[in-house]
């Protein structure tokens, strides 16, 4: 378990925190997380010694033209945004997004998002 650097609080942008930034901690998050993959997105789940859980998304030029790329970064934003408050301290995560994510609708990807951080134990919420 290491720490990755805090988030630098004195830049705005209120939310911006909570999301993994640098290449040195996504690279820590690479070499050291824990693989998971589902129909939407792979998942890499990562302990650490920093305060708030913070989740980095890649999505690479394989992914298909930049719109689509795009979007798939606002997808996974937004449902990061949504769970913020339930997720557990001490973890950093990065999500690669599949292609079959943009087919889905918004409420049918939260359902996959929240039971995949609900079976990892990264939810302090009841209802997993």
């Amino acid at each position: 378990m290491a720490s990755l650097d805090e988030p630098n609080r004195s830049q705005g942008g209120g939310n911006r925190s909570c999301f993994l930034r640098t290449s040195r901690d996504i690279e820590y998050v690479k070499q050291h997380g824990r693989r998971l993959s589902t129909a939407c997105f792979n998942l890499l789940v990562c302990k650490t010694d920093a305060g708030a859980t913070r989740v980095g998304i890649i999505v690479g030029k394989r992914f298909g033209i930049a719109v689509r790329r795009n979007r798939a970064k606002r997808l996974f934003r937004e449902l990061t945004r949504q769970v913020q408050g339930e997720l557990i301290s001490g973890h950093a995560l990065l999500v690669f997004p599949k292609r079959d994510a943009l087919g889905l609708p918004f409420v049918d990807l939260m359902k996959a998002w929240r039971t995949t951080l609900g079976r990892q134990g990264l939810l302090s919420s009841s209802e997993k």
